[in-house]
């Protein structure tokens, strides 16, 4: 949300972003460049990932990740879950957990 309470235009934060970038040093020609929705997947994956380490209902608090991104409906949020080891890892546990309760 904007100061005045509307929602932000894309446009304006995608600007405000890459003066942050170019403040920060972070120059177009570095190996390193990040964009605002890089953030954004990293925020998804690490917030899964805590989650999971806290033992909590991933699929149950899923709604709750995609109203923190902005979005609708969880579908929209799927777009920012990226298969990284860690976050398999722990899928992978989890899975192995209620698998071994289930014999």
């Amino acid at each position: 949300m904007s100061l005045s309470g509307t929602p932000v235009a894309y446009t304006h934060f995608g600007l405000t972003f890459r003066r942050a970038v170019d403040t920060a040093g972070i120059a177009a020609n570095s190996p390193i460049r990040p964009r605002a929705h890089d953030l954004r997947h990293s925020f998804a994956i690490r917030t899964l990932l805590g989650w999971y380490r806290d033992g909590l209902d991933v699929e149950a608090l899923l709604p709750r990740l995609s109203t923190y991104m902005g979005h609708a409906e969880p579908r929209f949020t799927y777009h920012y879950l990226t298969a990284t080891p860690e976050l398999l890892g722990q899928a992978a546990a989890r899975l192995d957990r209620s698998l071994q309760v289930n014999r």
